[in-house]
């Protein structure tokens, strides 16, 4: 039984709510999110949404504690039973205590609804498609969104948006690097190694080869600008030692292994687009961004070289220098704050299911159109088809693989 008001807050009690404010006032629905970072990626996704009819209000789940992450998320917004069901106590109390946590369930799942969504970062989930309670929550719930790929992290890495990352960082937009064609390679690179962690995650044998494993080998290392194949080869030769290990383990897992690869194909993952889908704080932190540190050293010094050798007053260069470095911007920070994903399939398919989600007959009705905002919604969308349109050589890097 709830023992407080904030354990009764639900989508019918932000409905009442907006109710209360008058039939032509904006219709608030509130997006939950797992921590302070998703909130303006999520404010990215929501916010071509928004008119005269509708806003989103993006927060954090709970503002009572410091708790965080998608368990956060799907702990108060789907279902407490397997957090209640590791809490049950022995004896007699076991039964009580389950029928509780059922009750538990229930009212929690009817949390959700059309005025309140969870949104949370799809890590593997997708790609089990339901061979945990876990996945099936996050894709069973029509009110959960997930990002398809493995969190925000793998979007602000997005290839083709990492030579505008080092042009903001160094104000030098030379292109001495191809980010799309590294991480294309890359991701062939990986791609088998890939294919064996989502079988062993689907089938329970996840602690003979965890992510953290997978890490460790999917870490180029030794990466130069000048020669970045040898951080490629290094990749590869790591990737086969480790399949040909996992092959003398699981002697008859072949058929296992090419199901896998074709049903993780048909869910849009290729060879080129591996990348995407690992583990997003390691894509982040030990991979993209020391390339993109080096990357940027070499332009930033290419852009003191051009100043140093200008013919100028040594006191005008001075000055020129001193300007262009208060002018520069830390990598991490403007890789976080990247939007060039926004380009990405993913990220349009994740906006279609946003799109779907308002266009359903529960929303319509709770949410009435008026003939003013029915024109100004459609001229909202032929702008976004307009300014968001995928340009054809931006498609095959991210394009999902539906066959």
């Amino acid at each position: 039984m709830a023992k407080s008001l904030k354990d009764n807050i639900n989508s019918q009690w932000v409905n009442a709510a907006n109710a209360l404010r008058g039939k032509n006032a904006r219709r608030r629905i509130v997006a939950y999110v797992e921590s302070y970072d998703d909130i303006y990626f999520w404010r990215t996704v929501l916010s071509r949404f928004e008119d005269d009819r509708r806003y989103f209000e993006v927060m954090l789940p709970s503002k009572g504690n410091l708790l965080r992450g998608k368990k956060s998320v799907l702990m108060n917004f789907i279902s407490k039973e397997e957090s209640g069901k590791r809490k049950e106590e022995s004896g007699k109390r076991k039964e009580e205590s389950g029928k509780r946590n059922e009750e538990n369930g229930k009212r929690n799942e009817e949390r959700l609804g059309d005025a309140m969504i969870a949104c949370v970062d799809a890590d593997y989930d997708y790609l089990m498609q339901g061979a945990t309670d876990q996945s099936k929550k996050v894709l069973q719930n029509p009110y959960v969104f997930q990002t398809y790929v493995y969190a925000i992290e793998n979007y602000q890495c997005y290839a083709p948006s990492l030579h505008d990352v080092c042009v903001a960082v160094t104000l030098n937009d030379h292109r001495i690097f191809d980010f799309r064609d590294y991480f294309q390679r890359f991701s062939e690179a990986i791609f088998p190694l890939f294919v064996w962690n989502i079988m062993l995650y689907r089938n329970g044998n996840y602690p003979r080869f965890s992510i953290s494993d997978f890490n460790r080998i999917a870490d180029p290392g030794g990466f130069t600008v000048q020669n970045p194949d040898d951080s490629l080869n290094n990749v590869k030769r790591k990737v086969g030692v480790k399949i040909r290990e996992l092959q003398r383990q699981f002697p008859n897992a072949k058929d296992e292994y090419l199901r896998t690869k074709d049903d993780i194909r048909r869910l849009g993952v290729t060879p080129q687009t591996t990348y995407l889908y690992i583990q997003g704080h390691h894509l982040f932190d030990t991979i993209v961004a020391p390339i993109l540190t080096k990357v940027c050293n070499v332009l930033r010094q290419e852009r003191q070289t051009e100043i140093y050798h200008a013919k100028a007053h040594h006191t005008q260069k001075r000055n020129e220098m001193s300007c262009y470095e208060n002018s520069r911007q830390d990598i991490k920070t403007m890789l976080k704050k990247n939007t060039g994903y926004q380009q990405c399939p993913l990220f349009v398919r994740l906006q279609d299911d946003v799109a779907h989600y308002l266009s359903s007959p529960a929303l319509r009705a709770s949410h009435p159109e008026s003939p003013k905002a029915a024109v100004t919604a459609a001229e909202s969308e032929a702008q976004h088809r307009d300014v968001h349109a995928v340009p054809a050589y931006d498609a095959a890097p991210c394009s999902p693989d539906i066959s």
